[in-house]
């Protein structure tokens, strides 16, 4: 048995209407999740025991779900109620660190063949696992990181758990030693492996448009009212591969990396190759918003 088998934890977990260990979960083997990668996902970070922009990562959960034509097994307040319980079930100080709700949903269990059946039950599957937060010394310095055309599928705004491409892409990066794979598709930017992408020029920030080309992640909202309430220009239009090479700062942004500076790229300097102004404030914006999130959902008394 590989020696990782040996290590997975046994935190609790739900599936399908359970509670149970996470190492002694099963699933069948025709689960079209597992077969096809039929099935969407999502992943909430929490802060002190308290998840983060939660309503958001429902809604797009929806929206992923709708695109693949999955009904939603479950309402918000059943989600909530599900990943309250896991995170209050985990031992007190990796509650109190920075976790990810993973939550997964496929189409269920049938017999192989590509054509979508119907009257499937869902297969419903939640974890709590720790996140590594980016160390501030990393923040302090900023990253390398690589690029790559994008060569995955053209339905990449849906956050489906086939991430074959996002793996492959990844792995460039990590052969690399860079921290992450910044892709273009026709010479235009689209995203990085698992992070969306911002460029900085002249003060304003920009980033690609919301369609199927990109997976807008929750931090696409996020970023956009840090930059409406510090009064700095944000725009969402196509950028072009030269503009990112040629942009004072270039950002990083996902749920573990919250909001990430790049200094270098395919080896080349970004900007004044340090960490600038308008990451400084976007990151403090964002942790603003993380302290008022924690905040009011603690005097709210959030169920568990």
């Amino acid at each position: 048995m590989h020696p990782i088998a040996h290590a997975l934890p046994d935190n609790l977990c739900y599936l399908d209407g359970s509670y149970t260990p996470l190492r002694d979960a099963k699933i069948s083997v025709l689960d079209r999740g597992f077969i096809f990668g039929d099935g969407v996902y999502e992943v909430v970070p929490t802060y002190d025991g308290q998840p983060f922009c939660f309503e958001l990562h429902m809604a797009r959960l929806e929206r992923s779900l709708a695109e693949l034509q999955i009904r939603n097994p479950l309402t918000p307040a059943q989600w909530r109620d599900i990943a309250m319980r896991l995170v209050e079930a985990a031992p007190p100080a990796q509650r109190a660190a920075m976790q990810g709700i993973y939550i997964q949903v496929t189409r269920g269990v049938a017999p192989r063949d590509h054509a979508m059946p119907q009257g499937l039950t869902p297969t419903v599957f939640v974890m709590v696992n720790p996140m590594k937060p980016v160390a501030d010394a990393v923040r302090a310095q900023g990253v390398a990181c690589v690029s790559a055309p994008d060569f995955r599928w053209q339905k990449a705004h849906i956050k489906a758990t086939s991430l074959l491409g996002a793996v492959l892409a990844r792995q460039i990066s990590v052969e690399a030693g860079a921290a992450e794979t910044i892709m273009f598709r026709d010479e235009g930017l689209s995203e990085a492996s698992s992070s969306n992408v911002w460029v900085v020029k002249d003060g304003i920030v920009s980033g690609p448009p919301k369609d199927q080309l990109v997976l807008a992640g929750i931090r696409y909202g996020l970023i956009e009212q840090i930059c409406a309430d510090a009064g700095i220009p944000f725009t969402l239009r196509r950028v072009a591969r030269e503009e990112v090479f040629g942009a004072d700062e270039l950002l990083l942004s996902s749920a573990s990396k919250e909001v990430l500076p790049v200094v270098t790229l395919d080896g080349q300097t970004i900007g004044a190759g340090r960490p600038g102004p308008i990451y400084q404030a976007l990151y403090a914006g964002y942790q603003q918003a993380k302290a008022r999130s924690t905040q009011r959902q603690g005097l709210q008394g959030v169920p568990a």
